[in-house]
């Protein structure tokens, strides 16, 4: 069955959407933040509070996963899904972000990419065809294409080069994933990626070609690399103009608020980053006036909310002391509350844009909340 995804409404001003997404595991309104689940886990964060915290779908990684625990743990697990106790619709990146960042340790051919563990120096084969085998174990709702990610810095013909690896690597990924079957009773989909750096004719190959594949969404690879963020603004209105109005958009791996809110302007449903997990554990906190650092002394006798007025858990029960505190002796429960306080930030983030677009008010609240979001960052 095709993937289900309505357009419900669009800004009168910009490109700027809403959507429901449907899976087996639960219905997704867009946009849309995926909290980082990379090994089968949110980091210090309790399955069981994501659903409490607004947290509608979350993405975990093929690569890692496959490495630990490994296939067969997951098929006799009956998926992760029931191996980490969550209920929700699930996505899996490919690994084609580790032939990026793991570039000392792999090796690609026409065949997929050679990689040595980072975890014990053994060789793991990855293919278009083997790594659609492995998400076929996780049983994720929808699955990403074996792509390669060439840096910012790469040269024109490498990016070029890369791109025609990957579209090949895309059409052998969905001729096997038509011929094979999901194993435990739900639908699963697969997106393509488009590739080609910030090169317009580049990209546009390559989002032409994925849609000839048909894939059931489609997702802006290769991006937050280290190219300027105006250059992948202009890289999201050439999609938006490519890809199918009718399918869902993925901005992988972004990040910032301005860098979700800019994207949805132009177009994007959905977006992950390690963002709220990784700051979360470093005692940065997001909040809608900016940024804090909770390790920061100046929080010592600070008894007020992180946020306030913010109508989550953690900003109505714990104070900025509280949790410099907890930070400051090493209490893991001070990196839970972070982390807690980032994802619910997000989610607002998200589901914000979504009331505001809804409302025709998506780019004079965008404006706003940026230009208070920024004027207290770091604080």
């Amino acid at each position: 069955m095709p993937l289900q995804f309505s357009v419900t409404c669009t800004d009168p001003h910009t490109a700027a959407r809403c959507g429901v997404l449907h899976t087996d595991h639960g219905t997704i309104p867009t946009p849309v933040f995926m909290p980082v689940g990379t090994r089968a886990s949110v980091k210090s964060v309790p399955t069981g509070l994501l659903a409490g915290l607004n947290v509608h779908i979350i993405l975990a990684n093929t690569y890692h996963l496959y490495l630990k625990p490994g296939n067969t743990i997951i098929r006799k697990a009956g998926g992760v899904h029931r191996f980490m106790n969550w209920n929700g619709p699930l996505l899996t990146d490919s690994g084609g972000y580790q032939v990026y960042s793991l570039s000392d340790l792999r090796k690609i051919t026409e065949e997929g990419v050679t990689f040595k563990s980072h975890l014990d120096g053994s060789k793991l084969q990855f293919t278009p065809e083997n790594v659609v085998d492995t998400q076929r174990v996780i049983g994720s709702d929808i699955m990403m294409p074996l792509d390669e990610c060439p840096p910012s810095t790469a040269e024109r013909s490498y990016i070029e080069k890369s791109g025609e690896l990957t579209l090949r690597w895309a059409e052998r990924a969905r001729s096997h994933f038509v011929r094979t079957s999901p194993l435990y009773g739900h639908q699963q989909y697969q997106f393509g990626i488009t590739q080609g750096g910030v090169h317009t004719d580049l990209r546009t190959i390559s989002s032409k070609a994925l849609v000839d594949l048909d894939f059931d969404g489609y997702a802006v690879g290769g991006m937050a690399v280290g190219e300027p963020a105006e250059a992948m603004y202009r890289v999201l209105e050439l999609s938006h103009n490519l890809l199918p109005e009718h399918k869902p958009r993925y901005l992988m791996g972004v990040g910032t608020p301005e860098n979700i809110l800019n994207a949805i302007e132009r177009g994007i449903d959905m977006f992950d980053c390690v963002i709220p997990t990784r700051e979360g554990r470093n005692g940065r906190v997001y909040t809608r006036n900016g940024t804090m650092n909770l390790r920061s002394a100046k929080f010592a006798e600070d008894f007020r909310p992180i946020d306030e007025g913010f109508d989550n858990e953690i900003s109505q029960s714990y104070s900025r002391a509280y949790i410099r505190h907890l930070l400051n002796v090493g209490e893991i429960f001070g990196l839970t509350l972070c982390t807690m306080q980032n994802i619910s930030f997000f989610m607002w983030l998200t589901t914000t844009a979504r009331t505001n677009i809804q409302n025709g008010t998506f780019t004079t609240w965008k404006e706003e909340f940026l230009r208070q979001f920024n004027s207290k960052q770091n604080r």
